[in-house]
């Protein structure tokens, strides 16, 4: 079940869930608007699955950033999340998406246990200026069933994620080239 805005307050008060920085003005009827991180990075040439990913880093300045169709950038989410409890799910938003950005269609859940600052996968339909700091989707929350499984107490590829992460299926698949 997904938890409501209200519910979300009251888990992050009791330290069930991790928001950081906390803005209770940001809460919806079911969800956390999370903004967009101050620092890019495009990715560079092509792409292999077996090869770490070539990119070029940068900060967004106060003036903005333009996003170019035909690039992917990796982004950050400004806010650090997490749960022992509960499973997340981060999305982008009509708001973004009616400015032709794709964001974060990929890899939206976030497992119990995952406390990070979120690597955003970012494309653009048409040129568009992001802001740091700027509203970028919405974080839902689920009651997970089952056995609780730490995903941090994992060894997990992505379990420490604190900014921006390449894909690490290199790791997995280097060995075949």
């Amino acid at each position: 079940m997904i938890l409501t805005g209200p519910a979300i307050a009251s888990a992050v008060q009791c330290g069930e869930i991790t928001i950081d920085p906390y803005d209770p003005a940001r809460l919806s009827p079911n969800a956390y608007d999370w903004r967009l991180g101050d620092t890019i990075r495009t990715c560079d040439g092509d792409l292999d699955a077996a090869a770490p990913t070539a990119f070029t880093e940068q900060t967004i300045a106060a003036t903005g950033l333009v996003l170019e169709p035909g690039l992917l950038y990796l982004g950050v989410t400004l806010e650090r999340t997490g749960s022992e409890t509960y499973a997340q799910m981060l999305n982008g938003d009509r708001t973004t998406g009616s400015l032709g950005i794709w964001v974060h269609v990929s890899a939206p859940l976030g497992h119990q246990g995952h406390a990070i600052r979120w690597t955003l996968e970012i494309r653009a339909a048409r040129p568009v200026r992001v802001y740091a700091g700027m509203t970028f989707g919405k974080l839902v929350f689920f009651t997970a069933y089952g056995t609780a499984d730490s995903y941090q107490r994992r060894i997990a590829k992505y379990a420490a994620t604190d900014g921006i992460g390449i894909s690490r299926l290199y790791e997995e698949i280097g060995g075949r080239r």
